[in-house]
């Protein structure tokens, strides 16, 4: 029985082998460069927000000061983004973070990781193609809504006001067109791209040429004036700013960083490029420069659009929903609204392409190894995964059709803030890992098979507790003198403090999150625990730092190991404790799903489980081909001395 559940939980975490000889191998098409992945990057994280979100953040939140929260943002999302341009550079194959957990941490956690990642794809689809259809059709005078509210309208709880044919008809002409081919979709993307980048270079200009300094120092009196006009109160005398205290942080530095927890969602959309491994002609170039370089397009482009808006209208005059076309209707520039109309469907088309081409690419990745169902990984005569387009298309345009994804939006955060924290806990574990280790690991099965049958005979019960007690004296005499070079010791070690900093990060971010008033109360117990937290947190960090990292050097590495991942993870970890209650509901219900999927079908499908199944079979052959060998060695042996025997007399005769 424990035999049984031991190896139940070993194929939990059995891990990929990736063979690093056969990278150029792919069924799909090589045919993207460095510019075509910049531009899925860009097109995918710089949509329809860059419109919408510098507006609300900065009315509700930052005031002039949201460059800064753009900028923290930004660095937060970097941390993530170079984890993943390493893991682009030393696995550059189709899956993007499901592969790269799948590799390092094991089975169950990729699956995780890549049925969350399903989910946030097909939200977000689902959400843009929505958005995309509302803001065409407000442009035609909202003839669309009123007539499908009309003839076909839906009252159920959960349900749309009414089915979005429009943008069913969208997403399944994006998935005709992903399934022709990934050259002729990045081709599009790329129009699309360019398109929104000039509408935001103009935008930029205009806003620095028509903008007025004074608009970062607005006065406290001033505040006060407008909030008593917009109250209209009678009695002026103790009358507080409902917009700050002026200046160029009026809601001080705790709304700068509460608009930037905001902003960070904005740079979502970077991950896509991973997810092109098998399709870049040079992917273990082009994937670590397309992820940085659109990074930063990206933050510019946050950054200048954020500062112009500012500077063309004060803050607490921004429109939430529409502040660009207001904000040049201020200036006295009105007709410019319709460049920003333009602007703005490029940028949802670019959105939903970028959240389309991912998603076939996650499902063929699964299903080529097992865990999610076969005919998805099947490959079109264009060398595109046409199963899984076609299916992640037709999910996401039922999820359009008929849902009020409203209320799902949220769980997209979880998705992608999971992957993010995987992607640099694997990062970390990788880099402390032995440089052999992916070698050996590829050649482990039979090897290791063949000479625990032949070379060592089963060890007894007193021998094993004997290995158990050198193996924890050899892990304790790691952590006090750690090796020079990295070793089986040290990496175990280092595994061990990184699931503890997870859980102490996790404590951290659910202490400040939900007892923050205790924590401004100062009361004894909590300021403990958070002291002790902190202290353990620390010693990790520092028993971490001690020991070696693998020698081996790829295109690019994440700079400031361990210190940037770990803050990668807590951002991100810390930012998946704020969300929603009813979310984690929602994610709990889905996660469901998944592991049924999983315990009943991926696991015991799973190419890895067949590898290591056939791993015994081949060396007890493989055994007994040598055993019937030897053998027949011995018999040939035994007849040639008898012939010599007989023929050794003959030959002296003659001579």
């Amino acid at each position: 029985m424990l035999e049984q559940v031991l190896s139940f939980g070993q194929s939990l975490v059995r891990r990929k082998v990736v063979d690093l000889s056969t990278l150029e191998d792919s069924k799909l098409c090589r045919c993207l460069g460095t510019v075509d992945l910049i531009a899925l990057g860009v097109g995918s994280t710089l949509g329809a927000g860059v419109y919408v979100l510098a507006g609300e953040v900065a009315k509700g939140n930052s005031g002039p000061s949201i460059v800064i929260s753009f900028l923290i943002a930004a660095l937060a999302s970097v941390m993530a983004g170079l984890c993943y341009a390493e893991f682009g550079a030393r696995v550059p194959k189709t899956g993007s973070a499901y592969l790269y957990s799948y590799v390092t941490v094991g089975e169950i956690w990729a699956f995780i990781t890549g049925w969350n990642l399903i989910l946030s794809y097909v939200i977000g689809t689902s959400s843009v193609a929505r958005a995309w259809s509302g803001t065409f059709d407000e442009m035609i005078g909202g003839h669309i809504e009123v007539f499908c509210k009309t003839y076909f309208s839906m009252n159920s709880p959960g349900l749309a006001q009414y089915p979005d044919f429009f943008a069913v008809c969208l997403i399944l002409l994006l998935s005709g067109l992903l399934s022709f081919g990934v050259k002729e979709s990045a081709w599009v993307n790329k129009v699309f791209t360019a398109i929104n980048v000039l509408v935001l270079l103009f935008v930029i200009i205009s806003g620095f040429v028509k903008g007025d300094a004074y608009n970062w120092q607005i006065s406290e009196e001033s505040l006060i004036n407008v909030t008593i006009v917009t109250r209209n109160v009678s009695v002026t005398a103790n009358v507080s700013s409902d917009y700050g205290v002026g200046g160029f942080m009026p809601y001080g530095f705790s709304g700068t960083l509460a608009g930037a927890a905001t902003c960070f969602y904005a740079f979502v959309g970077f991950d896509c490029i991973a997810t092109t491994g098998e399709e870049v002609k040079n992917p273990q170039r082009a994937i670590p420069i397309g992820i940085v370089v659109s990074l930063t397009v990206c933050f510019l482009a946050y950054f200048g659009v954020s500062a112009a808006l500012t500077l063309m209208m004060p803050y607490y005059l921004l429109d939430e929903k529409s502040p660009l076309p207001m904000a040049f209707e201020y200036v006295g520039w009105g007709p410019a609204k319709y460049v920003v109309a333009a602007g703005s469907l490029c940028a949802l088309s670019t959105s939903l392409l970028g959240s389309m081409f991912p998603l076939p690419r996650i499902l063929f990745a699964m299903a080529r190894d097992g865990i999610l169902f076969k005919f998805m990984s099947k490959v079109s005569k264009r060398q595109s995964p046409v199963a899984a387009t076609m299916a992640a298309g037709t999910t996401a345009a039922i999820m359009a059709f008929l849902f009020d994804l409203k209320a799902l939006v949220d769980m997209m955060s979880i998705g992608t803030l999971l992957a993010y924290s995987l992607v640099a806990v694997c990062v970390l574990i990788l880099r402390y890992q032995p440089d052999e280790a992916m070698e050996r690991r590829a050649g482990t099965g039979e090897k290791d098979f063949l000479s625990s049958e032949e070379g060592e005979s089963d060890l007894t019960e007193s021998e094993s507790h004997l290995n158990m007690l050198k193996g924890g004296s050899s892990t304790l005499q790691t952590v006090l003198h750690p090796p020079v070079c990295p070793s089986e010791s040290s990496s175990s070690v280092v595994n061990k403090f990184v699931c503890v900093l997870v859980l102490l990060v996790c404590v951290i971010s659910y202490l400040t999150t939900y007892h923050i008033g205790s924590i401004l109360a100062l009361e004894v117990w909590i300021l403990a625990l958070l002291t002790l937290c902190l202290l353990i947190f620390s010693g990790c960090v520092y028993m971490i730092c001690r020991q070696p990292q693998t020698s081996k050097k790829v295109s690019f590495m994440v700079p400031l190991l361990p210190f940037l991942p770990i803050l990668s993870i807590f951002v991100n970890i810390y930012l998946m404790v704020q969300l929603s209650g009813d979310t984690w509901i929602r994610f709990s219900a889905w996660m469901a799903v998944g592991f049924l999927i999983y315990f009943g079908y991926g696991m015991w499908h799973s190419l890895e489980r067949q590898r290591q199944l056939q791993g015994p079979l081949n060396s007890s052959s493989s055994k007994e081909n040598k055993k019937t060998s030897r053998e027949q060695q011995a018999g040939m042996d035994a007849a040639e001395k008898d012939q010599e025997r007989f023929i050794c007399p003959e030959k002296t005769s003659q001579f």
